[in-house]
């Protein structure tokens, strides 16, 4: 059975850092490039930031670039997004899912930037 879990998320003032974990199994982890994508409520789902299955080549959306940092530990099937300076406005559901079909998400976890 396929799974990836999230952990991580929580309440952060405005100018805090988080470090969000993926853990996957049930498949082979490093066959996959991933991404981290979010959803804040009433809004559609928004990219975040995409992993290469290596971890060499990575990706971010403009409103996270010099923010946040994605990478991966493929020994430990884990999947990682740092996440500093963290405004309001990056409250959202922060799910991880596999870049490319088959496409796996897990069931999110949720982050909220306030004071």
């Amino acid at each position: 059975e396929v799974q990836l879990v999230e952990s991580g998320g929580g309440l952060v003032q405005p100018g805090g850092s988080l470090r969000l974990s993926c853990a996957a199994s049930g498949f082979t982890f490093n066959n996959y490039a991933m991404t981290w994508v979010r959803q804040a409520p009433g809004k559609e789902p928004e990219w975040v930031s995409t992993i290469s299955w290596h971890g060499r080549g990575t990706a971010y959306a403009d409103s996270v670039k010099g923010r946040f940092t994605i990478s991966r530990d493929n020994a430990k099937n884990t999947l990682y997004l740092q996440m500093h300076s963290l405004k309001p406005e990056d409250t959202a559901v922060y799910y991880c899912k596999t870049n490319d079909p088959p496409v796996w998400r897990g069931q999110g976890t949720q982050v909220t930037v306030s004071s």
